[in-house]
């Protein structure tokens, strides 16, 4: 097959569901290849799935993520260009500073607890909504509870609010997919954003009234006391973000990982009280299962990339999920292998943009797994998983199981 009957089949309903195969056939072609004209990416000149280029380019602080024309004009777009996620040097690196400062060694240890308490209440309710042979939603009752109660915790957001939250951050993720770019998918997005930001500045108000020991409360703090750049729009759009990156890819995570972890009985069966194989796991779960398929960036000038013209301005696409499948980096890259040597992931992006709640989805995966199948050693997946559909935020949304009593 040639790029364009790869990308066809990837856009497709097919790719969608199971974009793996799609992957190893842009590998036949080599780690970067041009991509013909076509809507879906009219902005793309280039797609990457090689491993080496893929880290090369993110790695690289000239490669920039450019800005969509006319962003001024959408609330979502400009809720993005102001967070540290979406912008370059020297505002990325503004930005990151003050929000490096939270996720500190200390702060994640105080999180173990945290994570600790929301598993075990979860896994409680499971137990009760599956006696008796009844089926669960594992995402429903386990894989979205758990990253967003931390995180919620963490971040210091009321538990009442968060099924209201959900539903602007799905309206967000739609509109963030390769295909998500529809006037109706942009005007719910720019909804959401803006009910977003009033909500953030309601919230930001009442912690300058009544701080607490959360993450908004300290960085309110330092915004009032003139110790970090940072604006409140910025700090605004920055809680957005790190919200929405943090837990929707944990979700994603757990989802994702379970169907994988339950074909291998062997590696299940030990994972309880087994902390160095509960990591390999979760390693290999983000790697094989990546939450976050593509990233774009923009070149900084004319160059040639992997043989490849580029033109200064002009985006190549890097598709994570098919580098972290790369054979020539990952023998038998299909193969799931928690105790697998080779280079590490690039799930959580590496470089500037580096995702800074990785460890915290790492932290999550490893203490929740390993008491997950302690408390159901007969967990099985009762029907057919059923996927987002999205080439962005890939991960299962509905995923029914039985306890096994």
């Amino acid at each position: 097959m040639d790029v364009d009957e790869i990308l066809t089949g990837l856009y497709s309903e097919q790719g969608r569901q199971h974009p793996y195969p799609w992957y190893a056939a842009l590998h036949e072609h080599g780690p970067i290849s041009s991509v013909p004209t076509r809507a879906e990416h009219s902005t793309i000149t280039a797609v990457a799935a090689g491993y080496d280029l893929v880290d090369q380019v993110l790695r690289d602080p000239e490669w920039y993520k450019g800005a969509p024309p006319g962003w001024q004009d959408q609330e979502i777009l400009r809720t993005f260009l102001s967070s540290m996620m979406f912008t370059d040097p020297p505002d990325h690196t503004r930005m990151r500073a003050v929000f490096a400062k939270t996720f500190t060694p200390r702060r994640l240890g105080a999180l173990e607890p945290v994570i600790l308490r929301v598993v075990d209440t979860m896994l409680d309710r499971i137990a009760e909504a599956g006696a008796g042979g009844s089926e669960v939603d594992f995402v429903a009752d386990f894989a979205y509870p758990v990253p967003a109660l931390v995180m919620a915790e963490f971040i210091g957001l009321p538990e009442a609010d968060l099924p209201w939250y959900r539903q602007r951050v799905d309206w967000i993720d739609e509109y963030m997919d390769v295909a998500g770019k529809t006037p109706d998918r942009l005007a719910r997005a720019n909804q959401a954003a803006e009910e977003l930001r009033g909500y953030y500045r309601e919230l930001i108000a009442h912690r300058r009234r009544q701080p607490g020991q959360d993450l908004i409360s300290g960085l309110v703090e330092a915004l009032d006391s003139g110790d970090v750049q940072l604006t409140e729009e910025e700090l605004i759009s920055n809680l957005i973000v790190l919200f929405n990156a943090s837990f929707v890819t944990t979700v994603y995570m757990f989802s994702n990982g379970l169907p994988l972890l339950l074909a291998h009985p062997d590696v299940v069966a030990a994972l309880p009280g087994e902390d160095d194989l509960a990591r390999g796991c979760v390693d290999e779960v983000l790697r094989m299962e990546s939450p976050v398929h593509f990233l774009a960036r923009s070149a900084p000038r004319d160059t040639v990339l992997g043989g490849v013209s580029v033109r200064q301005g002009e985006n190549v696409l890097l598709i994570i999920a098919a580098a972290n499948r790369d054979p020539a980096r990952f023998p038998e890259p299909d193969r799931f292998d928690p105790q697998r040597n080779g280079p590490p992931s690039l799930a959580f992006g590496v470089g500037l943009h580096f995702c800074l709640g990785s460890a915290v989805s790492r932290l999550e995966g490893r203490l929740a797994l390993p008491r997950l199948f302690a408390r159901f050693p007969r967990l099985t997946v009762t029907r057919t998983p059923a996927y987002s559909g999205s080439l962005f935020l890939r991960g299962i949304d509905k995923l029914f199981v039985s306890t096994g009593g």
